[in-house]
């Protein structure tokens, strides 16, 4: 997926269709010149859905396609007959898409399940026709219900990636390599700050054929939920990610204080990311000896399990998968016990 097709944020305009005006009529035929009230009702008018579409993966799409328009309800007929409602438009989204308020960012609602609809802007009602209105006191009613008005209203839709474990770490931490290795995924990988400017997704094989997806979220700076480097643009990519994998080098100046950084920065974005089961990998491991990484573990200060890991010669890697996969399921083998 290169930079220029990952698009995560739209904001488009939506019109619904107005509802088509009730039938003023009367039965007339042959034999019958004054007939009662006959008029059908209007047609409702199109309405706007949003339906996830599991084969999507961004809102490129939308991108050019600012402007949503529905059809009008028809009006109502004689002989009862209703008008033919206008025609909805199904707007397909990847899942994990959200839809918020421009003004207030409100949630109107999100997608997470191939298939699900959200009504978004809801077509007008047909107009009731002047049949319905036929009482004892009125036997000729002379008056139809015209039909509502539709609706024209601007959104935002939003993407947030579905995985099972999100990478969380600075720039050049070793996630696009070891996202590279435990699956088919190809990031771009280099040696310079912010080689990933999109997230990569990857399906990581475990035991038994068993898999989960992973996620390498562009990386985080200091400063990160206030906007700053590539900002909180992707921050909102981890939200929906079951576990998070912290990633810091082996050869950074001070882990502890790195890690506190980062989940700090994720504090600010979100507090409810805290309470995500998380774990620490110690990435470029095969670069320094037992006794070096027996003091590093010493002095390392983290409220979670620490992993020391090389995606180059594959250290602890099957290890590191094992503690995902325990950490993904844990709700799963506690209900069976």
């Amino acid at each position: 997926m290169s930079n220029q097709n990952f698009i995560d944020y739209v904001k488009i305009c939506g019109k619904s269709g107005k509802g088509g005006p009730g039938s003023h009529s009367y039965f007339r035929d042959n034999l019958n010149a004054k007939g009662g009230p006959d008029g059908g009702d209007g047609g409702a008018g199109g309405s706007i859905i949003l339906r996830g579409n599991a084969q999507f993966w961004t809102l490129l799409h939308l991108k050019f396609k600012r402007h949503i328009y529905c059809e009008d309800g028809a009006p109502g007929k004689k002989k009862h007959q209703t008008g033919k409602s206008g025609k909805n438009q199904i707007v397909e989204v990847p899942l994990g898409t959200v839809a918020k308020h421009p003004e207030t960012f409100e949630v109107l609602g999100e997608i997470t399940q191939d298939g699900q609809e959200i009504v978004l802007l809801k077509g007008g009602k047909g107009g009731l026709g002047n049949a319905n209105f036929k009482s004892a006191t009125n036997q000729t009613p002379k008056y139809a219900q015209p039909g509502e008005p539709g609706k024209e209203e601007w959104f935002i839709l939003e993407l947030k990636v579905l995985a099972d474990v999100g990478l969380v770490g600075f720039p050049n931490a070793g996630k696009s390599t070891l996202l590279s290795v435990v699956s088919a995924a190809k990031p771009e990988i280099a040696d310079y700050p912010f080689t990933t400017l999109v997230p990569n997704l990857g399906i990581v094989q475990y035991r038994q054929y068993k898999s989960f997806v992973m996620a390498d979220i562009p990386g985080i700076i200091e400063g990160a939920s206030e906007g700053k480097g590539l900002g909180i643009r992707f921050l909102r990519h981890i939200e929906r990610n079951a576990a998070l994998l912290f990633m810091i080098p082996a050869d950074s100046e001070d882990i502890t204080k790195e890690y506190g950084i980062l989940l700090n920065e994720l504090n600010s974005f979100n507090e409810e990311l805290m309470f995500k089961d998380r774990v620490l990998a110690i990435t470029k491991s095969d670069m320094i000896d037992d006794e070096l990484e027996g003091a590093l573990r010493a002095e390392i200060d983290v409220d979670c399990e620490v992993v020391f890991i090389s995606s180059v010669s594959g250290k602890n890697i099957t290890q590191l998968k094992d503690k995902l996969w325990e950490m993904m399921n844990k709700d799963s083998v506690n209900s069976t016990i």
